[in-house]
């Protein structure tokens, strides 16, 4: 009896190590999902979420209104998405990851039809840029979220922990949005805005390094492309030719 005590007690626990790494990745990934998501309610509440509160309710239109839908089915499929993982439900996951791509492909045309609209009227959220200059952020940003969509959804079963990264990434461009309407985010400027929006990169980057001691490089190429894309935007949106372009989409 003492020897298999002995035994049993030099034995290691074995997958300990990597259950408690996978317990840290399911609680980070759905960390982020419900902090993105809280950025975008937060930051749409005035307008959208709890706008017939206001004194002053915003004007809805339509269009608005599907595009608030849309991208709020967004923000949830993808708590849900990694609450799914977190709870080994995958096969339900990979189900609804058709419905995720559904919705990508309606933002990418809603999207930039509402940035163009709301610039034509003189409706657009004033950003501390003029309006054909700004118009360039989320008309770019929608190409932005495009190339890490596609990427993410190639790279699905051939590698998830890339997949799982540039969805993150994908989203982060879109709650930026919501992030520039934050009450005080919003007086910042685009500048600003972009900065917040950045933090959610950076706790990517410190996730990967403090769990693989490397920069996964879905999280390299996929947050400098979008970091590097931010002030490429203003840098074109007061260009010439994207001026005659975007007076040309909004006439």
């Amino acid at each position: 009896m003492a020897t298999t005590t002995t035994l049993e007690t030099a034995v290691p626990r074995v997958g300990s190590s990597a259950d408690s790494k996978a317990l840290l990745e399911r609680r980070f990934f759905t960390g982020m999902a419900l902090g993105l998501t809280l950025a975008v309610v937060a930051g749409f509440s005035r307008t959208y979420y709890f706008n017939g509160l206001a004194a002053a309710p915003f004007a809805m239109t339509p269009l608005l209104h599907w595009h608030g839908a849309v991208y709020s089915a967004w923000m949830l499929l993808l708590v849900s998405q990694t609450m799914l993982v977190a709870t080994r439900q995958v096969h339900l996951h990979r189900q609804l990851g058709i419905l995720g791509a559904c919705l990508a492909v309606l933002m990418i045309v809603l999207g930039p039809a509402v940035a163009i609209s709301r610039t034509a009227d003189g409706t657009i959220a004033d950003h501390g840029a003029p309006p054909l200059v700004f118009l360039a952020v989320p008309l770019l940003g929608m190409v932005v979220f495009a190339g890490l969509i596609s990427a993410a959804l190639l790279l699905r079963s051939r590698s998830p922990s890339a997949h799982k990264r540039l969805m993150l990434l994908a989203t982060v461009e879109v709650a930026t949005a919501g992030i520039s309407r934050l009450p005080v985010v919003e007086t910042w400027g685009p500048i600003g805005f972009f900065g917040v929006s950045d933090i959610f990169i950076g706790a990517i980057v410190a996730y990967d390094i403090v769990t693989t001691r490397r920069i996964h490089p879905a999280t390299l190429w996929g947050g400098l492309a979008l970091i590097a894309s931010q002030p490429l935007r203003l840098m074109l949106g007061g260009s010439d030719p994207w001026l005659a372009f975007a007076s040309w989409l909004t006439s």
